[in-house]
């Protein structure tokens, strides 16, 4: 059986690629079959969004689906940036760095006791006639006052982890996968992904 996860984000797709490399399926990304596809995501929570993108690519290639969205919520912001993760500020694709610096310069001043944060991670799994089930993922930290890490992606050079008391930029990616959201909701994932392999 054949597993589409619904991304072009190369560095999601390793996380994935790792987190599922056990699973008795073949997994393929959109970039692989040719999609170009671009769902909007109009949903005002994180699960309303990966079932939106899901479902839209599970009906265009009659695959099982996964897609995830994901975000940053801080605390002192009223949970922002939220949903609006991947386009705070009305930022490109791809300027991390101007995003992670707009939470920064919007925190400044803001004592460490008041820096509480959290990623969040919806994952809809999808047949093209019916949504399965979604699954979820979270872990908590602080968001520091300078960036720091050269790994990770996004936002995980502020998130500080308590365990590790490193930024998600600073560690491993199995340790990234133990704690991560992404990788807390994917393993949530996995028993349901099973089961429809053995049905």
């Amino acid at each position: 059986m054949k597993l589409l996860i619904a991304t072009n984000n190369a560095h999601k797709i390793e996380e994935f690629k790792e987190i599922f490399a056990d699973l008795p399926l073949e997994i393929t990304f959109p970039r692989e079959l040719g999609l170009e596809m671009e769902p909007e995501e109009t949903g005002t929570t994180f699960e309303e969004n990966a079932i939106i993108k899901a479902t839209a690519f599970a009906q265009v290639t009659g695959l099982l689906t996964i897609a995830d969205d994901s975000g940053l919520e801080v605390d002192a912001l009223g949970g922002e940036p939220g949903v609006y993760s991947a386009r705070y500020g009305d930022t490109p694709k791809e300027a991390h760095r101007e995003r992670y610096e707009l939470v920064l310069k919007k925190l400044a001043g803001v004592p460490d006791d008041r820096r509480t944060a959290r990623f969040r991670c919806a994952l809809a799994i999808v047949l093209p006639e019916m949504v399965v089930d979604v699954v979820h993922g979270a872990v908590e930290g602080r968001i520091t006052h300078a960036p720091a890490g050269d790994g990770g992606f996004g936002y995980d050079p502020i998130f500080r982890v308590p365990a590790f008391s490193k930024t998600l930029a600073q560690v491993s990616s199995a340790e990234k996968h133990r704690i991560s959201h992404r990788g807390r909701a994917a393993r949530a994932a996995i028993p349901i992904l099973k089961k429809l392999v053995e049905k």
